[in-house]
């Protein structure tokens, strides 16, 4: 099943695009009862599953049920260069860039990525020394919506 779900999103091309983004996330599958495997997620406040999913844009390229005991990460590089060796063996010139949240900027990762020319973007999680770097564009960003009422980016 998962070479399946990647060999279909490479026969939906007719040739090998220039780039790909992965985008790797997970969520919660919430629990009703005493299922195996079930544990308590502080960060969704209930009782479940964390999935990983693995997408290209509307296709998906891995689907993988996990106990929600472990970090949002785990198991993440195993799948990613599973996905990113099928797609480089069908197209060997394609940029990959692996897109996730601040629960995959790991350095184990981010290693890998770099040790196999996959480009990766994650968010940091927030924190008094980042927000000190960027504070006053912060600042600058919350007034321009103020005066807008629209989303701002500086």
């Amino acid at each position: 099943m998962d070479e399946l779900l990647v060999k279909l999103f490479i026969e939906s091309h007719r040739e090998a695009p220039e780039q790909i983004i992965l985008d790797v996330d997970p969520t919660d599958l919430p629990l009703h009862g005493k299922q195996e495997g079930r544990f308590f997620h502080g960060y969704y406040d209930s009782h479940c599953y964390l999935p990983l999913y693995i997408f290209c844009g509307e296709h998906v390229l891995c689907a993988r049920l996990r106990e929600a005991n472990h970090d949002a990460a785990f198991g993440s590089l195993a799948e990613i260069a599973r996905i990113v060796t099928q797609t480089r063996t069908a197209w060997p010139e394609v940029k990959i860039i692996l897109r996730g949240d601040s629960g995959f900027c790991r350095n184990e990762l981010m290693s890998w990525c770099e040790s196999n020319q996959v480009e990766f973007v994650f968010g940091l999680a927030r924190n008094q020394r980042l927000r000190k770097i960027i504070g006053a564009q912060m600042h600058e960003a919350a007034q321009q919506w103020r005066e807008t009422d629209k989303p701002a980016r500086v």
